[in-house]
């Protein structure tokens, strides 16, 4: 048994459809010197702090507070915290920003002043010299959390020495807005067809982490980004995963995940809230 920590994170896939009307999600790369996937395509994600779902951030939610949100995570508590942290991190690493401006509109990134303004919020954000809500309160903006679909719960194996609590979402990438990778975090990325991705990821040794590949699969049977959240926004279960590792036949680990035949390991859910 496993004596890391559980982290509590959050993942969020932003799709678009390209010009010829494909889907298309977001993958960043992640340096090889991040602690966690380095070197492997990922989508923008990262640590959630409990304290995010606290009443300042709560009131500049749109459409969502905090006893609903934890009602769709299944928890007793901090459920916002989730979807804050995607937001935020989307914000760091791709600098999208996820938030509606005075007028209720997603804000605009493209016109250079504006443009620049929030690459100085975003460069002191990720110094920790401001808060997301230093942001909001300034530029009088509520954050778009009714944009996000919660999509599936993940959870690192346990022999794995930095294990993670996982909380996807899927959201429409705003128009206006650019994605530019961090330099720091993230050192490239891509706008690609999920199944292109897991097509790359088998024959052209496209570096994918096992969680994402299990994501791309569940999203790839759609073709449009509205078709995706109208799918998205009809499911009703969203079941814990937590992988297995296990030995397989010509001697490679292999990973099983509920569902699968074999699966026979359960871990009690992990709760600090």
């Amino acid at each position: 048994m496993s004596n890391a920590k559980l982290h509590y994170s959050a993942t969020l896939m932003l799709f678009r459809d390209n010009p010829a009307g494909e889907l298309e999600v977001l993958l960043l790369e992640r340096s090889g010197k991040s602690e966690s996937f380095g070197g492997a395509f990922v989508f923008p994600g990262g640590k959630v702090d409990l304290h995010d779902a606290h009443g300042d951030f709560e009131a500049l939610c749109a459409r969502l507070d905090d006893r609903r949100a934890s009602a769709i995570l299944g928890v007793p508590r901090y459920g916002l915290a989730y979807w804050m942290g995607a937001i935020r991190e989307s914000f760091e690493e791709a600098g999208i920003l996820l938030a509606y401006d005075r007028r209720g509109d997603i804000v605009r990134l493209h016109e250079p002043a504006v443009k620049a303004r929030f690459a100085d919020y975003r460069a002191a954000l990720n110094k920790g010299e401001i808060t997301l809500l230093d942001i909001c309160r300034t530029e009088k903006l509520r954050l778009a959390t009714d944009q996000l679909s919660y999509y599936s719960h993940w959870v690192t194996p346990v022999p794995m020495p930095r294990r993670f609590d996982t909380r996807f979402f899927v959201c429409r990438a705003p128009e206006h807005q650019e994605s530019i990778i961090d330099n720091h975090e993230a050192v490239s990325q891509v706008w690609i067809n999920p199944a292109t991705a897991l097509r790359r990821a088998r024959e052209d040794g496209f570096a994918i982490f096992f969680p994402t590949i299990k994501n791309l699969e569940g999203i790839a049977q759609y073709h449009t980004t509205t078709e995706l959240l109208m799918g998205v926004a009809a499911r009703t279960e969203f079941p814990r995963i937590l992988p297995l590792r296990v030995d397989t036949a010509s001697g490679k680990p292999g990973v099983l995940i509920p569902g699968d035949p074999g699966y026979v390991y359960h871990e009690p859910a992990e709760t600090h809230y």
